[in-house]
């Protein structure tokens, strides 16, 4: 046979703004080896396209999988949605390296957003976990950024204030390690403790291998309620300073205060950047609803020391008394409950017999179950679940996040969690479905060339992802295959755990991955580094 596949008769969205066209598409030996009239041609297997449409494999650049993609069940959350690749290790929280006197600090402060880190999965280096990584039947491709708050937790704990010193230039060999290891970018959590004690000063000085190079810089800011404007400012001079590509994650604005001002604000900023010769890009996820660290509603002041610490504080009366004082009308942290209100964060991820029960309530509706005050039971909760839960919270305008996904600078990423138990937000498993469904074919937000460019060749180039995001002789046989029609994201925050609908096929490496509704069994992914 000439070719391994052949696609015949698809509307085909190449990945470049190209308007779609008609074509057949050849596959052999996992890469596209033909697009065009291939009527002559003949293939071990054919499939008729007609009516429906082909596209690159979508790529999240934005995800939290580190520990779940050595899991046995992965995969199908992520193929039903079209995607092929994911990037991890966003918002500083890379499952490694775990290394030095701080390991099961670091551990546990990964916990809520990756899930438990058991010994097994606790890595001395990036390259020891990317090695662990494609020893696995990956069922799509994965690359990791390296986490700046795990590097920082693996040498300083939780310790405040800017590093100098013998802990500054051992951040330095961690992070030169990664970076030779393969890591894709660097990832930074501002928004959490311990990365959010630096200075600007400071998080120059902690960056500086970084300096005058093309690794990528992500970066969830120090701010993304009322300081948000000042926290992009922030970062832009962190950027300017150290000549590096930055990538604002999951732009927004929380909070109704700031809604319809702060994002059309950023927005001019980063264009702004970009006229002046930055190389500044941002994201955004498709959701009004975010999912973290439920102790990120806290003053970040308390969480210095780590969590047994907090959980000290949480039971301690005077400690509770300053939190309360400083959550009722703080404003120089990102103070999530008094912006939103407690009846907009949603607890998840509850264990204890206690509070298994209010899995996905609202704090103001556990508050008022139990007969406590809101800030009572919050704290209550927070130290009887060893400030492990995460949570859901109601945080930003649809008019913004149709804004940014307007912007021809912004990507599209799910920022997709994975804890250990309970529910988990629905953006695990419908985000780039719902991207298509809602903005593209419903709203017409986006048309169907800019929506895929963003989540296959934009996303490919901003991390150098050689092969990726293109429809095109020579490109890897990453593809999808669906029928807009059929589109439809049927998780809701209520019941998130249910897989998109849709996608027919969705090849990996040329080979079959998803198809009929489910997984097959075919593992033809592969782990990326930088410069491999």
């Amino acid at each position: 046979m000439e070719y391994d596949t052949i696609i015949r008769g698809a509307r085909v969205i190449d990945g470049t703004l190209t308007p779609a066209f008609r074509a057949d598409v050849a596959l052999r030996d996992g890469k596209i080896a033909a697009v065009g009239p291939l009527a002559q041609a003949r293939a071990e297997h054919e499939v008729d396209a007609a009516g429906r449409t082909l596209t690159p494999g979508f790529i999240d650049i934005h995800r939290h999988a580190d520990a779940a993609l050595l899991r046995a069940d992965f995969g199908s959350a992520e193929l039903a949605q079209g995607l092929t690749t994911v990037i991890d290790g966003n918002c500083g929280l890379s499952l490694a390296p775990i290394t030095g006197p701080h390991g099961a600090e670091t551990a546990a402060y990964l916990a809520p957003i990756l899930g438990d880190v058991p010994e097994a999965l606790r890595f001395a280096t990036l390259g020891a976990y990317l090695d662990a990584a494609a020893r696995v039947a990956l069922p799509i491709h994965h690359g990791m950024l390296v986490g700046m708050g795990t590097l920082r937790t693996c040498v300083s704990g939780f310790a405040d204030g800017d590093l100098d010193g013998e802990p500054l230039h051992a951040l330095h060999r961690l992070l030169e390690r990664a970076l030779s290891d393969g890591a894709l970018g660097v990832s930074l959590g501002l928004g959490y403790a311990p990365e959010c004690f630096y200075t600007t000063q400071g998080l120059i000085r902690a960056l500086e291998p970084l300096r005058g190079g093309s690794i990528p810089l992500t970066v969830h800011m120090r701010q993304e309620g009322e300081g948000v404007v000042d926290a992009l400012r922030e970062m832009l001079t962190v950027a300017r300073e150290l000549r590096v590509p930055l990538e604002v994650s999951h732009l927004k604005s929380i909070g109704k205060v700031g809604w319809r001002r702060n994002i059309p604000e950023m927005l001019r900023l980063i264009r702004a950047a970009r006229e002046d010769g930055m190389d500044v890009m941002c994201d955004a996820y498709p959701y009004t609803a975010g999912s973290t660290q439920l102790i990120h509603v806290l003053p970040p002041e308390f969480q210095r020391g780590g969590t047994a610490a907090l959980t000290a504080a949480l039971l301690d009366r005077a400690a509770r008394q300053r939190m309360r004082e400083r959550m009722e009308s703080g404003t120089d942290f990102e103070n999530i409950t008094h912006l939103v209100g407690f009846e907009n964060v949603c607890a998840t991820s509850l264990r204890t017999p206690e509070y298994q029960p209010f899995e996905g309530l609202s704090v103001a509706e556990i508050a008022a179950r139990l007969g406590k005050d809101p800030f009572d039971a919050l704290f209550d909760l927070l130290a009887a679940e060893h400030c492990a839960p995460a949570m859901i919270d109601f945080i930003a305008d649809e008019e913004d996040v149709a804004d940014v996904l307007r912007a021809p600078f912004s990507g599209v990423i799910s920022d997709a969690t994975y804890p250990a138990a309970g529910m988990p937000h629905p953006r695990v498993y419908g985000t780039f479905v719902r991207l298509l469904e809602k903005y593209v074919y419903a709203d017409k937000v986006l048309t169907p060339e800019a929506a895929v460019h963003k989540v296959t060749m934009q996303a490919a180039e901003r991390f150098a992802l050689t092969g990726k995001g293109r429809i095109a002789v020579g490109m890897d046989a990453d593809l999808c295959l669906f029928d807009p029609a059929q589109l439809h994201e049927p998780g809701t925050y209520t019941a998130p755990a249910q897989l998109a609908q849709g996608m027919d096929t969705v090849w990996v490496n040329g080979r079959v991955a998803f198809a009929g509704g489910a997984k097959t069994e075919q593992s033809a992914g592969r782990t990326l580094r930088r410069g491999a």
